[in-house]
């Protein structure tokens, strides 16, 4: 296998470079903290449970336990009786940093518009770690988040997940240990980006046979890496190492299950030809993003354990998001193995995640299914992490995990609620009545220093 082919080349000498896991490594360290106990709140688990009255425990940047249990010597209390408690919220598919605010060509960097497949290309080269929208995110109680490539591309180039956090660099913001993801888009914008450059692919079959040859050419380097690695193994001293191909590196991540596939695609029909895809090269889906007509296939959806990354109502904007319906999250939502996830695509959606979710749990309320607080925050916590492979990490507030954790002032599933307090690792990093405690970016100083007061 490829990572076995690229540890013999580091036996023999060679470059360390050609073990892309390492490369950019991240470089995010938790902000110190002290223990810090929640009393009284009514605390939302992310995995179904609700709790009244509750007090919930931090401490060393994990959750310590909920419920009740040993208090240490030194633990900040909080108050949050009224207040309601959950974990951090989770964005799958978010833009921020690399199409930053303000929005200027200057600050365009989330479509490589250059070829159909650039599977090469990684998304956290454009990030911006400055963008104003990280700090208001933040303040929608936004703890984690996935930056994805623009949807130009068939193959558009590697997703990456970070803390939402202040840094002076992308890599202080990467969420350690987490999966790449994989971003791919099927239907109207590719075929339209590069069928009016009069180039392939100009048609949606057009699509799917680019797609297949990819995946063959890269099976076929999984395969020369794979012999390469045996004439080693054998001690043929004359073995020549393949060319190293930054495409095909890629996809062969995904070949070999360890880089997610996130995948931009609306109808209906062409999720089934995806799925029938991923059959044929022996890969997995892991999510389909935006996916209005989910619904239709949510049974199969379920059965392959597909999450569907959606919108609560937003449709009919070009024919292939035609027939949507504000019920889609709540029907794609169905057990068992249903995955269903509230996503942005928005640096504005992205700062009230839980709006959209409400909006979409009483869409499925009036369609007659019941749908309770204490499981519609996994659509925006627990799913969204199962869906970037990090749900040991995060997503619930299970004792052990990373101490993410949103305050409310009320139910969050309220138009009228606002984060109060926004834990990361433990760390209070917003404040709503601490203006010490709500971010500012170094270019919105650089802003506000030319504003009289």
């Amino acid at each position: 296998m490829l990572k076995q082919a690229c540890a013999a080349l580091v036996l023999l000498g060679a470059s360390g470079a050609l073990q892309a896991a390492n490369a950019f490594p991240s470089t995010y360290t938790p902000v110190a903290s002290q223990p810090t106990l929640l009393r009284n709140a009514t605390v939302l688990t992310g995995d179904g449970q609700r709790l009244e009255q509750a007090d919930l425990l931090m401490a060393g940047g994990r959750i310590e336990w909920v419920g009740q249990g040993d208090v240490p010597p030194g633990t900040q209390e909080i108050d949050a009786t009224g207040r309601w408690v959950t974990p951090g919220l989770i964005d799958v598919h978010s833009h921020l940093g690399v199409y930053p605010s303000p929005s200027v060509d200057a600050h365009q960097d989330g479509n490589e518009m250059s070829d159909p497949v650039t599977a090469n290309i990684w998304a956290e080269h454009s990030v911006w770690p400055q963008d104003p929208g990280f700090g208001k995110a933040l303040a929608g109680g936004v703890t984690s988040l996935q930056i994805l490539p623009g949807s130009a591309n068939l193959f558009g180039g590697r997703g990456v997940t970070l803390k939402n956090v202040y840094s002076t660099s992308y890599q202080g913001m990467k969420f350690p240990g987490a999966p790449y993801g994989l971003k791919m888009a099927c239907g109207e914008n590719p075929k339209r980006v590069y069928g009016q450059r009069n180039k392939l692919p100009s048609t949606r079959m057009g699509n799917v046979a680019h797609y297949r040859a990819e995946w063959i050419a890269a099976r076929d380097y999984l395969d020369r890496w794979a012999r390469y690695d045996a004439q080693v193994e054998a001690g043929d001293e004359e073995a020549t190492a393949p060319l190293r191909d930054l495409k095909l590196e890629t996809l062969a991540g995904v070949l070999q299950g360890e880089i997610i596939i996130h995948m931009h695609c609306y109808r209906a029909d062409e999720m089934m030809t995806i799925l029938s895809l991923a059959e044929e090269f022996d890969y997995r889906i892991g999510t389909f993003h935006h996916a209005v007509e989910a619904y239709k296939i949510a049974d199969e959806l379920a059965e392959k354990q597909v999450c569907g990354a959606l919108w609560a109502d937003w449709w009919g904007f070009k024919m292939e998001a035609y027939d949507g319906i504000q019920e889609n999250i709540a029907l794609v939502d169905r057990p068992p193995g249903g995955c269903a996830v509230v996503h942005s695509d928005s640096a504005e959606g992205i700062q009230r995640l839980n709006q959209e979710a409400a909006k979409a749990m009483g869409k499925g309320r009036r369609a007659g299914m019941a749908i309770e607080p204490e499981h519609a925050i996994s659509w925006i916590t627990a799913n969204a992490a199962r869906s970037l492979g990090i749900e040991s990490m995060t997503g619930s507030l299970t004792p052990g995990k990373m101490a993410d954790v949103v305050v409310w002032n009320g139910n969050p599933f309220s138009v009228y609620s606002k984060a109060d307090l926004v834990f990361v690792d433990g760390a209070l990093l917003f404040d709503r009545d601490d203006p010490a405690r709500q971010p500012v970016s170094d270019f919105e100083l650089g802003q506000l220093q030319g504003v009289k007061q």
